[in-house]
């Protein structure tokens, strides 16, 4: 038996319950893991508060963790016990151990931290969709990063830098700023002090932006398309202050013929293929030094909730992660 945040019934942060789990055995192409760490992000707050639909309930939040392999079920061939490894895209990551399948897993490399392991897996592979497939970002291109000091964003950021691309970026507050121009930023704007498409507009001599990169949503809407050059595309993969509502899609004309994407991660790496190949990336760039990635909170398991009111309260810089 472990232990597990639960959650019974939606609502906000109150309803994550510290509570034992019964184990279940393992099915064909699963795997058990003692986990060390797991990562916080803005989904957890999203399928804890009923915005996404879970499956069913109760359920243990949480969709990416690090740890260590301590039962392996039948045909499995190429991971052993003892073996480190990091996922994402499997539910209940939020306990002490998890069950998952194998597939949804990939070996962590020596050189990356449990912490950083855990901190990356979510965070670290919507960046490397976002920069490298939903728009390939190379030298020449100007994008915009809205939560530049988030987790996604402080990887992001890096991570476009390391491309070849011009980046701007905005924040809420002087200090979020200034740890997003430690991150690669070219530009971050303080969207609280400054009117962002302008502030755009005059950094890129009128031509705007390329791609826009918006996981905040309703309070950037839709501003964020008066940052984009003509036929540019935006990227709507979050919605942090709330959903977008009545988006038209004659404004996509009125705005310079522009194209709209709605990704997911879980769309993008449906494969095992696509995957393996989206990991590579993601521990190659952090390996090379290329991306730092910074966990900035720290919270044992049973505090989950404390984690979720800062994550809601945008107290936090980086990324966050449970301790196990």
């Amino acid at each position: 038996m472990a232990n597990a945040i639960v959650v019974e019934r939606l609502g906000g942060p109150e309803v994550l319950e510290w509570k034992p789990m019964d184990s279940r055995a393992l099915a064909s192409g699963e795997i058990r893991v003692r986990q060390f760490a797991a990562g916080i992000n803005f989904i957890d707050v999203y399928f804890r508060n009923g915005t996404y639909k879970a499956a069913q309930l109760p359920f243990v939040p949480g969709k990416e963790g690090v740890g260590e392999i301590v039962e392996i079920g039948p045909d499995i061939t190429d991971l052993g016990l003892g073996d480190r490894v990091a996922y994402n895209g499997a539910d209940g990551a939020y306990a002490e151990e998890i069950v998952i399948a194998a597939a949804l897993v990939a070996r962590v490399p020596d050189g990356i931290s449990n912490e950083v392991a855990a901190a990356i897996m979510l965070k670290g592979m919507t960046a490397e969709y976002l920069l490298r497939r939903t728009f390939a970002v190379g030298p020449g291109h100007t994008i915009l990063i809205h939560a530049a000091a988030g987790g996604v964003g402080l990887i992001a950021g890096q991570w476009a830098k390391h491309l070849g691309a011009t980046v701007i970026g905005t924040a809420g507050s002087a200090e979020k700023r200034a740890l997003a121009l430690e991150h690669g930023y070219d530009h971050v704007i303080n969207y609280r002090d400054e009117d962002f498409p302008r502030r755009v507009a005059e950094l890129t001599d009128g031509r705007k932006c390329d791609v826009v990169y918006d996981s905040v949503g309703q309070d950037t809407f839709p501003a964020s398309l008066d940052c984009i050059r003509r036929l540019g595309l935006f990227v709507s993969f979050g919605q942090s202050s709330g959903t977008i509502k009545n988006f038209e899609l004659a404004l996509l004309n009125q705005k310079g013929s522009l194209f709209a994407t709605r990704p997911s991660l879980m769309g993008y790496n449906a494969t095992r293929a696509e995957f393996e190949a989206s990991a590579a990336a993601l521990f190659d760039v952090v390996g090379s030094g290329a991306v730092k990635v910074r966990v900035d909170q720290r919270y044992d398991l049973k505090d989950a909730a404390q984690a979720h009111r800062d994550l809601e309260a945008r107290k936090t810089t980086g990324t966050s992660i449970l301790t196990i």
